[in-house]
């Protein structure tokens, strides 16, 4: 029995509990910022619809938009908020220009990896104050979906120090980039679609953009043979489900487990296919004559040391930021106590 075929069970029975009941169905139009065909990722806004739709007996259809069917791929945050799109499958990160603060429910440098940060995100704290600040742009917000470490950084030529970073264009997302930004790097973000032109073009000579098995599925091994480890900026992320807060308060409390229940699949689903996938994906790119480097130490101490400040900069710049901070690195370091203690070394 598949894990689908067990929570179909399990939230079935819990779900129709609630669900159940007289109305017509409600359909909401789902904009995804990946394609179907993105390694582990791009299935996700799919499964959910067919999941909602049974575990509501059909109260509740979602249809899925591709990139730019209705809006551009990660230009989703404002239809949403405004209604003309009824929900999005995206990542926070894309959407820091509207609060800077959402980058803590995307992905943080030097970050923890996945059972810390959903024990940060559930039992923490981290929902709570995501879901209060997505709610002054009329948006519900929810983990739905889990994005294994991701790597360094893809680059035409191999790097001699971390010097060579400076003038470098560089597509990068999140708060990794101002760490990149404030070591000489010009960085531009643009969606996974658009990378394999832009480096093609020379638009941009260098890219991060996922785990390997989605690199892969963007064509970077095609246009860029140097790929470097770890990804010190993502060790974990977390993609989302937004919905239009009209919208929401418009379901049925069962239609909201059903959602809830539908994404906690995806995370676990995820989860376990993308650490299942990143060897098979790092064999073919050894194969076709990309080159898998490490960052020297030196070099991830000066990234940590530039984090530091950037860390310094976002608490001054937005109090948002600074009580997702504050609440983050609490936990964080209580967390310690306990994981210090409990886990083997992971090597």
């Amino acid at each position: 029995m598949t894990i689908f075929k067990k929570l179909t069970i399990l939230g079935g029975a819990t779900v129709f509990a609630v669900a159940a009941m007289p109305g017509m169905a409600q359909n909401l139009n789902l904009h995804t910022f990946a394609g179907r065909n993105s390694a582990v990722i791009g299935p996700v806004p799919h499964l959910l619809a067919e999941r909602v739709e049974t575990f509501t007996g059909g109260e509740v259809k979602i249809k899925v938009f591709d990139p730019g069917d209705l809006v551009p791929a990660i230009q989703y945050y404002d239809a949403v908020s405004q209604g003309s799109v009824d929900a999005a499958f995206g990542a926070a990160g894309f959407e820091v220009s509207k609060n800077s603060a959402y980058d803590f429910v995307s992905a943080i440098p030097f970050g923890p990896q996945a059972p810390e940060y959903y024990a940060w995100i559930f039992n923490g704290g981290g929902l709570e104050l995501a879901q209060e600040f997505y709610a002054r742009d009329n948006i519900y917000w929810y983990p739905c979906g889990n994005v294994v470490a991701e790597t360094g950084g893809w680059f035409k030529q191999p790097l001699n120090g971390v010097d060579e970073l400076a003038g470098l264009s560089m597509r990068f997302a999140g708060l990794g980039s101002k760490v990149f930004t404030k070591l000489g790097v010009s960085t531009q973000l643009m969606g996974g679609g658009e990378i394999y032109q832009a480096i093609e073009l020379g638009t941009i000579e260098a890219a991060e953009l996922s785990f390997p098995a989605n690199d892969r599925s963007a064509g970077l091994p095609e246009v860029a043979k140097h790929n470097y480890f770890p990804g010190w900026h993502q060790q974990q992320a977390i993609n989302e489900i937004l919905v239009n807060m009209t919208a929401w308060n418009g379901l049925s409390d069962g239609a909201k487990e059903a959602i809830h229940v539908s994404c906690k699949a995806a995370i676990l689903e995820t989860m376990a296919e993308g650490e299942a996938t990143q060897f098979a994906a790092l064999e073919q790119h050894v194969a076709d004559g990309v080159t898998l480097h490490t960052y020297p130490q030196d070099w991830l101490d000066t990234f940590h040391a530039t984090w530091l400040e950037v860390v310094e900069e976002e608490k001054a710049a937005n109090p948002d930021w600074a009580r997702m901070w504050d609440s983050f690195s609490a936990f964080r370091a209580r967390y310690k106590l306990w994981a210090d203690r409990a886990y083997l070394p992971r090597n």
